[in-house]
């Protein structure tokens, strides 16, 4: 997974990107959560079960990282690793499941705060097999 980091006023914009749209969702909560410490760092010493349901991609991935931020704001989570991605639409319904691993933050020097992610800019495009999605999150 990878990702990159674009200057934006007053936010942060970031791309994600990935052979598959679950790897480019991936990158993007890596790029998020790596705002805040260095996740190469971090343990993937607990896992979550996640599962979204949305009836587009953008709310998909809005309400993925959303999701995350819900961790790190209840139980004070720093994700680092992302497992058992799959997508699939059905019914007019986009479906996101994945394993997230990661550790509490207090385990971790930690710096800023990201506050939520955003629908400004949002984008997902696929370009000759390979996927990638826009994101500004509000820090």
């Amino acid at each position: 997974m990878s990702f990159k980091y674009f200057d934006h006023t007053a936010d942060v914009m970031f791309e994600g990107y990935g052979k598959t749209l679950e790897e480019a969702f991936g990158s993007a909560a890596l790029a998020m959560f790596n705002l805040l410490t260095d996740i190469e760092k971090v343990k993937a010493a607990k896992k979550y079960k996640l599962g979204i349901i949305a009836d587009t991609k953008e709310k998909l991935l809005f309400d993925f990282l959303d999701e995350l931020l819900f961790y790190l704001d209840t139980e004070h989570i720093i994700f680092s690793k992302f497992e058992d991605m799959k997508i699939a639409k059905k019914n007019n319904l986009y479906f996101f499941e994945c394993t997230a691993l990661g550790d509490l933050a207090s385990n971790y020097r930690t710096h800023g705060d990201v506050k939520a992610p955003t629908y400004n800019e949002m984008l997902i495009k696929e370009e000759k097999g390979k996927f990638s999605v826009r994101v500004v999150v509000d820090i």
